[in-house]
């Protein structure tokens, strides 16, 4: 939350350069709080655990957050029940004539096909377009975050000779000032599970996008657009700490060719439990975006 102090405060600027995040009297009498009302459209296979692994992110900060659970219509999901679905999702159609503040599209196991081969890709589209105009910001994630760059920028992903798995380390490449990063360590760590990746040289040779942070190893890692509304994270901060480990296990059991998750068993050995050491990272790239990207620049009242 941010720090109030008077406006001409000459400690003000020391801490503008330090990214600490103050607010000025005037800003302040004009704001006025409510409950910030978010939009999940949940892409996962075990929507369950996906649904517990945002909520735990989202429910970190002292901001109220409503909650509504999107799901395609054009595909029905194979794991999950439809009492479950029936009982806590809606569809598009029920929500296209409201606005919400902020908005997450989660990863999908899709990355094999291409992205107008995908049954649902005419209905995400369309909510990816409905989202310019209806949405504050979006987070996008995994092949989220690849399908939005495909679709608002033409970036396209390619192939891996091997699957990207494991916890990878990251560099903040961004100048100073990004208030998605505050917090964050020059050096960071972040779990990547796909198949697929983008061309950091496409990303930097975007002009309406910024690259943060990136993994010599995993590749471009959290980008953002220059006007706020799409935030993008190629890996995983939101995993639970033995996601890695259940996906590897259910490569093998259904005979794929896959190697142990790099930098995640202890020793590399898929006996050892694993631990967990990006927690932190993921509740801050959740709060901030939260709270900068969403709650910061929303109106109190949609027109």
């Amino acid at each position: 939350m941010p720090i109030k102090i008077p406006k001409r405060l000459p400690t003000r600027e020391i801490l503008e350069q330090e990214n600490i995040f103050i607010m000025d009297d005037e800003r302040a009498i004009q704001q006025d709080i409510r409950p910030l009302n978010i939009v999940i459209l949940n892409l996962m296979p075990e929507k369950e655990k996906t649904e517990a692994q945002l909520l735990r992110l989202l429910g970190n900060s002292p901001l109220q957050v409503n909650i509504t659970f999107l799901r395609t219509t054009s595909y029905e999901p194979k794991n999950v029940s439809s009492s479950h679905l029936k009982d806590f999702y809606t569809d598009f159609d029920s929500i296209k004539y409201q606005k919400f503040d902020g908005m997450i599209i989660t990863g999908a196991p899709i990355e094999h096909f291409r992205f107008e081969e995908v049954d649902y890709w005419e209905e995400i589209t369309k909510i990816m377009d409905w989202a310019e105009e209806n949405v504050t910001s979006t987070l996008h994630i995994c092949w989220g975050a690849q399908a939005a760059l495909y679709h608002h920028y033409g970036i396209d992903k390619f192939a891996l000779e091997q699957k990207c798995s494991g916890i990878f380390s990251h560099r903040i490449i961004a100048k100073q000032g990004i208030e998605l990063l505050r917090g964050f360590d020059d050096e960071f760590i972040a779990p990547h599970s796909r198949y697929t990746d983008v061309s950091i040289e496409e990303i930097e040779n975007a002009e309406d996008l910024t690259l943060l942070a990136y993994s010599a190893e995993a590749g471009p890692f959290l980008m953002m657009s220059k006007d706020r509304k799409h935030i993008f994270a190629t890996g995983h901060l939101e995993y639970d700490t033995t996601t890695l480990a259940e996906e590897y296990i259910r490569d093998c059991t259904r005979g794929l060719n896959v190697e142990v998750p790099s930098y995640y068993f202890p020793n590399n050995n898929p006996e050892e439990k694993p631990i967990n050491r990006w927690r932190s990272h993921a509740h801050l790239l959740f709060s901030n975006w939260l709270n900068y990207y969403v709650y910061q620049q929303t109106p109190y009242e949609w027109k």
